[in-house]
């Protein structure tokens, strides 16, 4: 990193991400400056910045990674100070809706004296107009996902006055799942594909405005699928774990789900079972005391031992017990420098 920051930008595809970071001290004193030049670099006038003002020398040193998609910007965002406010009114002000998603620290924003203020901590979220003029800070640590989107698609659901819930609201993980999915994809979609990927965007941010979505939407199946994803692999080894409990956590049918697994050509199921056994596969693998086959079955949530030994062979060829000794003497041949002997298959 620079002492007059950083941008890293990626290939000039129909999207593109990149990074501008003003965390040094050294760049506290010219840091919004820096992080203007960069923005408007990498951004571009469509999506200018409003007219800023840091709150002293030292209140801007933040990190942005974003990602540019047609009209809307995604990115995640950590700041070690960040205090300041508008300059004066700017055509382009409300031209723009904020999304925030708080993982850490809090953020604080004041608008004008009829619209209050709104100070949101980590497991919140808030959607407002980028205007009129307001001030805002953010404790020191404070990291967010910011989505920044045309406010002609959003206005009618939020009013006046900014929008706060809770960020685990099953339309916010959808929407962080989305975003992840688009962020990986970007620079490899075609024009027609990042205006799809937008379109999501603001579909499941009115999903989060409204509490519901609509299931029967193709293009959120790829956000469907990689939140669902996400909640297994954190609950891989709860009892209750199911594509009924998956579709209720999420807010949708089982039909809905099951749709949108079909699209990765995998089953709910499948990938459930598939996961355990990656994870029991490690645990196999793994240099200290090895749990028992029963134990494994017991734990990943197999009915029996007999029914782990033939998903485990189905999926990898062996069974579990022809896996550790494979592993044994590929160990053993590997500090005698000799060459591996085939898998066991007996």
């Amino acid at each position: 990193m620079s002492d007059t920051g950083s941008a890293e930008p990626r290939a000039d595809a129909p999207g593109r991400n990149f990074l501008v970071d003003v965390t040094a001290p050294s760049t506290a004193g010219d840091g919004f400056d820096v992080f203007r030049r960069e923005w408007e670099g990498q951004v571009g006038e469509a999506l200018p910045l409003p007219p800023l003002e840091p709150l002293g020398p030292d209140a801007f040193r933040i990190r942005v990674r974003a990602s540019k998609m047609h009209d809307t910007v995604i990115s995640d965002v950590y700041g070690e100070s960040l205090a300041g406010g508008t300059r004066g009114a700017s055509h382009h002000l409300d031209d723009r809706v904020l999304v925030h998603v708080m993982r850490r620290g809090r953020w604080r924003f004041v608008g004008p004296r009829d619209r209050g203020e709104a100070s949101v901590p980590a497991g919140q979220f808030i959607v407002r107009h980028n205007g009129p003029p307001a001030r805002f800070e953010m404790e020191p640590g404070t990291t967010a996902s910011v989505l920044i989107l045309p406010a002609s698609l959003l206005s009618p659901l939020i009013g006046d006055r900014p929008v706060v819930g809770p960020a685990d609201r099953a339309e916010l993980r959808l929407l962080m799942a989305c975003t992840k999915v688009a962020d990986a994809t970007l620079n490899d979609l075609t024009p027609a594909g990042v205006r799809a990927a937008r379109d999501s965007l603001v579909e499941l941010v009115k999903g989060a405005l409204t509490q519901g979505f609509d299931d029967k939407e193709p293009r959120l199946a790829p956000a469907l699928t990689q939140a669902a994803k996400d909640i297994v692999d954190s609950r891989l080894a709860d009892p209750d774990l199911s594509p009924a409990a998956l579709a209720r956590e999420l807010n949708v049918s089982v039909r809905t789900l099951h749709r949108a697994f079909a699209a990765a050509d995998e089953s709910v199921s499948a990938f459930i079972r598939r996961r355990r056994l990656e994870r029991a596969r490690l645990e196999l693998a793994s240099a200290g005391a090895r749990p028992s086959i029963s134990e494994l079955a017991a734990h990943w949530r197999f009915a029996d031992s007999s029914h782990f030994i033939r998903a485990f062979k189905k999926q990898y060829g062996q069974t579990p017990t022809q896996f550790v000794r494979s592993r044994l003497r590929l160990d053993a041949c590997r500090e005698r420098g000799t060459v591996a002997p085939p898998a066991d298959r007996s």
